[in-house]
């Protein structure tokens, strides 16, 4: 009597093991990419959106909005309570609220600031100006393809900022 058996011997299954672990590895590394530049595409939309609720408050008051830090310094994203990220935008209904960077840390956030006419020898004919900002991006170097950049004579914010842009008052 002959006795046949069909199956997989244990070196073909540890090979389709092995298969299987290497394209889970390649999938995992790809998500992390896709979400990387999923956050960026955000952040981006994010300054978009602020841009323009910048403008209309300029439009209304003829002039940019002070940081509100409350230490003279940048207004940054990450900060919560008291003094928030931009909250004059939100109480003067430019928009409905203002986005915080996806990750919130104190490493990746927004950054604002006004600067007085002629600071950093940008000419004190264009007015008053702001700087905004990414501090960090995830899936480019600095600066980002994407950033507009912004930069007076005396200082380049491309080179602090992953994705900068700014506007003169006059």
């Amino acid at each position: 009597m002959k006795r046949t058996t069909s199956g997989f011997t244990i070196v073909e299954l540890l090979i389709v093991i092995v298969v299987i672990a290497i394209l889970a590895a390649i999938s995992v590394v790809a998500y992390n990419g896709i979400s990387q530049r999923a956050r960026d595409s955000a952040r981006t939309s994010d300054m978009k959106s602020i841009k323009t609720a910048l403008e209309f408050y300029k439009s209304d008051n003829n002039r940019y909005p002070s940081a509100t830090s409350g230490n003279g310094s940048w207004e940054e994203s990450h900060l919560d309570g008291p003094g928030s990220f931009m909250e004059y935008l939100v109480s003067g209904k430019y928009i409905g609220s203002v986005p915080l960077d996806p990750v919130n840390s104190a490493a990746m956030r927004y950054r604002y600031y006004r600067y007085p006419a002629g600071d950093y020898g940008c000419p004190a004919s264009s007015g008053a100006y702001y700087v905004l900002g990414i501090i960090d991006m995830e899936s480019s170097g600095r600066p980002a393809a994407s950033s507009p950049g912004w930069s007076c004579p005396s200082r380049n914010w491309a080179s602090e900022f992953d994705w900068v842009t700014g506007g003169f008052e006059q």
